[in-house]
């Protein structure tokens, strides 16, 4: 890797990794150390491939190892457990409605780990379908109905109306 290309890629590091950490802990619904192995591997790939990627969208590419990463393991660890959940980073501790996030996250981890990813892609990445949809190797379609289903079970299960989430 060239000096231009380590300086480039130290400068995709900082600016990017607690986005991408964020990402990881939503979408794998596990502990802070699983999501930060996550990243690490992610970074390591990136790393490798920088050169062929950096003028393209290395962010993209990061999260969609990420994505399927987390999904893997997921469909690895078939056993049902309890999963404890760190907070996303950069969280303020005084937000309005500490009790509402805390239960959708709650939700949000008892969802299938393809439904969990695009829920956090579509609207806590704010991803369109198609973004989300081409960095899950899937077509818009499978999006928007992953992404109903989803909103639609965490409602059924929380007893809100349909307006009320998304």
């Amino acid at each position: 890797m060239t000096e231009e290309d380590e300086a480039a890629f130290d400068e995709f590091l900082a600016a990017r990794s607690t986005a991408l950490l964020r990402t990881a802990i939503l979408v794998c619904g596990a502990s802070q150390h699983d999501a930060e192995d996550l990243v690490q591997h992610a970074l390591e790939k990136v790393y490798r491939h920088w050169s062929r990627i950096r003028h393209d969208n290395p962010e993209s590419y990061a999260r969609r190892v990420v994505v399927n990463a987390a999904i893997s393991a997921s469909r690895r660890r078939r056993v049902i457990q309890e999963i404890t959940f760190a907070r996303p980073p950069d969280t303020p501790a005084g937000s309005p409605d500490v009790e509402l996030r805390d239960t959708l996250l709650t939700e949000l981890r008892r969802l299938p780990a393809r439904m969990r990813a695009v829920l956090v892609l579509r609207y806590w990445e704010d991803l369109s379908e198609n973004e989300t949809a081409a960095l899950m190797g899937c077509s818009a379609g499978t999006v928007k109905s992953q992404a109903a289903r989803g909103l639609a079970r965490i409602r059924e299960r929380m007893g809100t109306r349909e307006g009320a989430l998304g």
